[in-house]
């Protein structure tokens, strides 16, 4: 197996649920065989969000610049990076480094169209089309992560319609994921069904949690059967590309 490296602490409980779901979903019998992983809890990072409305990024590329860097110094053979928003900066990040970066969105958006529900990553992300084709995904992220279009990229390359909340319900998104999570709070749940609402009403066939804030809601509610979180997604896929087994 290879070392797998980590760019976290944004937020530091998202980053903490993503280290407890891979090695929940390692085959590992004994201690020896999970992954070595090498992770960054850089809880300073800039706001991401904040910085692409601002434009400064400067602050923000030199500490990605100096995670991946280390990590890279650390033997790490992938990174990964539990944080949606940031997947904006996607080519700055990887140029600072030769160690290959797993691209959650565009990752997410391939498994979304493969069929991929909440908590059923097993298939062969090779495989062929689900029985239903999937013609619109509903995105709930962040105001960066929507307005940057991170996913609206994503989507067009693939050739599927993306769908975005209102300006209210991005509201209760937005008030979910920093108010509640990014808080410490319980989360207020009314927020997430009258967003979920919406992306009923609007046809999606899919929706993707992409927010890492939003996957810790799982602790408190089962999620709908039409949902796909990316964490999801990025757990599965640093463990494949890490030489060890998955498991549901």
């Amino acid at each position: 197996m290879e070392k797998l490296g980590v760019i976290g602490g944004m937020g530091a409980e998202a980053t903490s649920y993503y280290y407890d779901q891979v090695v929940r979903h390692t085959a590992a019998a004994c201690d020896q065989e999970h992954i070595d992983m090498v992770v960054l809890s850089k809880s300073t990072m800039p706001d991401r969000t904040l910085a692409i409305k601002t434009g400064e990024h400067a602050k923000l590329l030199a500490t990605m610049k100096e995670c991946a860097q280390a990590l890279e110094s650390l033997g790490c053979a992938h990174i990964a990076i539990p944080c949606n928003t940031s997947h904006y900066f996607y080519d700055q990040i990887q140029s600072f480094t030769k160690v290959p970066i797993i691209h959650m969105p565009r990752e997410s958006v391939r498994y979304a169209l493969a069929g991929a529900v909440m908590g059923e990553c097993e298939f062969d992300p090779n495989l062929s089309m689900p029985a239903e084709p999937v013609h619109k995904i509903g995105i709930m992220g962040t105001d960066g992560t929507v307005g940057a279009g991170v996913y609206g990229r994503e989507c067009k390359a693939a050739g599927v319609e993306v769908v975005y909340p209102s300006e209210k319900r991005q509201n209760d998104v937005m008030s979910l994921i920093y108010d509640d999570v990014k808080a410490g709070r319980e989360p207020d749940m009314d927020k997430f069904d009258r967003v979920m609402w919406e992306f009923a009403r609007s046809g999606c066939d899919r929706v993707i949690l992409a927010c890492t804030e939003l996957s810790v809601l799982q602790k408190y509610r089962e999620m709908p059967e039409i949902t796909l979180d990316a964490m999801d997604v990025l757990v599965r896929e640093s463990i494949i590309r890490s030489g060890a087994p998955y498991r549901l």
